[in-house]
């Protein structure tokens, strides 16, 4: 078949996936707690206490939640089958301290997947913390840059806001479902450059012997068994190029620029503040996310502070292309000696607004 024919057959997919923000709003996504809810997290925390204090030693075993698992089945749904989005609102961080708030976070997060690394520090559960200020070689997660859309390397990622930013601190959403309809419309014959697909940087963070860029191309949209699933950072993108010594073509800069001109327009693109006590879980394989820059109070105890999970998904997961899950459905190497501090070398202009991986 003929590239153009396979580009004509492509069709906009109408489902709960392809949302858009001027026609939704944050409280659409949000489910309150209930007490419930908030009795079974007490509970199952109270009980695992007695085996372990260490977050990342919970398993799915150890905090049990079977007074409330069709309510998990429900929330599982709309993170995997519905909007790919969902915030959970009224968790009790005034009652408790970071380390047990860690503990209901990953011990529910067992329940959607299993958590994988998030860095060459091993951090399964990882913190959304500013120690790297506006530096661009720090990673994303644990600086304060402003942030464009993109995926991280999971199934879903799941955040809880312990403490907001003294300004700023905007999170972004939007779904890459809408996206894809929205280049079918304006222009369809950009798809197959983005179904194609890059080489990606790996921003140091290559296992031993591993290349710093991924040996195959990775499509931003790609379909299997009739799911389409998206891969995106534009950063590691634009990286690999100048590492490979291998210019963009005008083509896929115009691809690029239309995926992120759709993303960040105001009617696909949500964007609200986390406040404390809220969770948000998504679908990383159907919806890309951002945050805007922000500032933190001079106070340590009022520095912003969210939590985060990469989890692989348990079955049923999305059914995606192998190349995608090769790249993406194994986490990060924890790597003895290394940080999240990239020592290479970056284009300072290009990354003054841009992003490296959160």
């Amino acid at each position: 078949m003929k590239t153009e024919d396979a580009v004509t057959e492509l069709v906009p997919i109408d489902d709960a996936s392809a949302w858009l923000a001027c026609e939704r709003n944050k409280a659409s996504f949000t489910v309150k707690l209930q007490p419930r809810h908030l009795d079974a997290f007490e509970s199952a925390l109270r009980a695992v206490q007695r085996k372990t204090e260490d977050p990342e030693a919970i398993t799915r075993e150890d905090f049990r939640l079977a007074e409330i698992a069709d309510d998990i089945a429900t929330w599982r749904e709309q993170v995997m089958q519905q909007s790919g989005l969902l915030i959970l609102s009224g968790f009790p961080v005034a009652e408790h301290g970071k380390n047990e708030m860690g503990m209901i976070h990953f011990g529910l997060g067992t329940h959607f997947g299993e958590a994988m690394s998030q860095s060459v520090m091993g951090d399964r559960l990882g913190h959304v913390v500013n120690v790297g200020g506006k530096d661009p070689k720090e990673r994303a997660y644990r600086n304060s840059t402003e942030l464009d859309m993109h995926t991280d390397a999971c199934d879903i990622v799941a955040m809880m806001c312990l403490q907001k930013a003294q300004s700023g601190g905007y999170s972004g959403y939007v779904s890459a479902i809408s996206i894809y309809n929205e280049i079918l419309r304006r222009d369809r014959a950009l798809m197959p450059l983005l179904m194609e697909g890059f080489h990606y940087h790996r921003f140091g963070e290559e296992a031993p012997g591993q290349s710093p860029v991924t040996e195959e191309k990775i499509p931003v949209f790609s379909f299997r068994d009739g799911y389409l699933s998206v891969n995106y950072l534009r950063s590691y993108i634009e990286m690999a190029a100048e590492e490979m010594q291998t210019a963009l073509s005008a083509r896929q800069l115009a691809a690029l620029d239309l995926v992120d001109e759709i993303a960040l327009d105001e009617r696909f693109a949500l964007k609200f503040i986390t406040c404390p006590g809220e969770a948000v879980f998504f679908n990383n394989l159907t919806v890309l996310h951002n945050r805007t820059a922000f500032d933190d109070s001079e106070n340590p105890e009022e520095k912003r502070h969210l939590m985060r999970l990469w989890l692989v998904a348990h079955e049923p997961r999305r059914p995606v292309c192998d190349t995608l899950r090769i790249y993406e459905g194994r986490g990060i190497e924890k790597q003895e000696g290394k940080s999240t501090y990239f020592s290479g070398e970056l284009d300072y202009n290009r990354f003054t607004d841009d992003d490296a991986r959160m």
